[in-house]
């Protein structure tokens, strides 16, 4: 079975990772640095035992935009969106036996190195999904 872990951002995280000064404080190359190295091991150890589909990283939500009708007209925002605290920052795929397996995998992102002067804003967490292969296999 195929399972998506879905890592979330927010644009002050994009803007603390590429130097720009934001609380939480400012990421350093060594940070940024350490935090690529962790995220290429994980990958790595995921392609060795064969559980690893696709993993993408996606731009700061300053590049997004949201569509959505009004009035049965598409009405295009352009992101970030004050109303949304975070957003989807990149997602990796596996294809392992269980879900319990997947959460394994996905709990040793809670590893990843970050500044040690950096608060979070928030509560960290990533989703565990399972992928469907087709309509049969969507469940309510």
């Amino acid at each position: 079975m195929k399972y998506m872990i879905m890592l979330y951002g927010s644009q002050r995280d994009y803007d603390a990772m590429a130097g720009r000064p934001a609380d939480p404080a400012v990421w350093s190359a060594e940070d940024v640095a350490a935090m690529h190295a962790f995220m290429e091991k994980w990958n790595g150890e995921l392609v060795e035992s064969g559980e690893f589909v696709d993993a993408q990283g996606l731009t700061a939500p300053v590049h997004a935009r949201r569509i959505r009708l009004e009035n049965g007209v598409p009405v295009v925002t352009d992101g970030p969106y004050a109303e949304t605290q975070e957003v989807l920052a990149g997602y990796t795929l596996v294809e392992c036996e269980s879900f319990d397996r997947a959460t394994e995998i996905a709990a040793r992102l809670a590893d990843t190195p970050h500044p040690e002067s950096a608060v979070l804003t928030r509560e960290w967490y990533v989703d565990v999904r399972p992928v469907a292969g087709g309509y049969d296999e969507l469940e309510a």
